[in-house]
């Protein structure tokens, strides 16, 4: 595999920081609207083991609870999902779709009854997951490297995948992170002989 040139890799690092942005935008705007609704947009949360409810698992990865609650997600979300879009644009977003289905049914299956789950952290655990582990399954030095500077940085969240906080779906955290090293696996790169 060829490596990609000057103008390629500038290429990716502008589509990994617009499409980043542009996604942490959309957050900031949906919450927005959803304060000005009077939180018409919190009933897309996740109810478990409601079948209707299977329809917000998507919706809810892009729904917050309150300003507090998406500004506490946005900040990881743009890092890591910027070192994550490096990767390459599809294979980015198939990536997050893998976690955001995953982290939905496993809040789905496991949430306590009549609560409502919404918010961004499933990703950002995923991701968190991902960019940990894609290295070692990738075989790639750099991408190793990089994994482990994020366990550094932000391994300090994995304590969010444990019971210890009223209202915070530790659910969604550590289904998050085991569909980021599902997704690394899924969508390994073949290593040419």
């Amino acid at each position: 595999m060829e490596r990609p040139g000057p103008q390629e890799r500038r290429a990716r690092v502008r589509d990994a920081a617009v499409l980043v942005v542009g996604w942490v935008a959309l957050l900031w705007l949906l919450e927005g609207i959803d304060a000005i609704s009077g939180h018409a947009l919190d009933t897309f949360g996740i109810t478990p083991r409601e079948v209707g409810e299977l329809s917000d698992i998507v919706p809810a990865a892009f729904l917050h609870f309150g300003f507090d609650h998406v500004a506490a997600n946005s900040w990881p979300l743009l890092v890591m999902g910027f070192l994550a879009a490096l990767s390459g644009i599809r294979r980015f977003l198939a990536v997050v779709a893998v976690i955001i289905l995953v982290s939905g049914l496993g809040v789905w299956l496991t949430a306590p009854a009549h609560s409502s789950t919404a918010g961004a952290s499933g990703v950002v655990f995923g991701l968190f997951g991902h960019l940990v582990t894609r290295g070692f399954v990738d075989r790639r030095i750099g991408d190793v490297l990089l994994g482990l500077l994020v366990g550094v940085v932000y391994g300090g969240i994995l304590w969010g995948v444990l019971p210890t906080t009223t209202g915070v779906s530790w659910q969604g955290h550590l289904f998050g992170v085991i569909g980021g090293v599902a997704a690394a696996v899924v969508f390994r790169r073949r290593r040419e002989v």
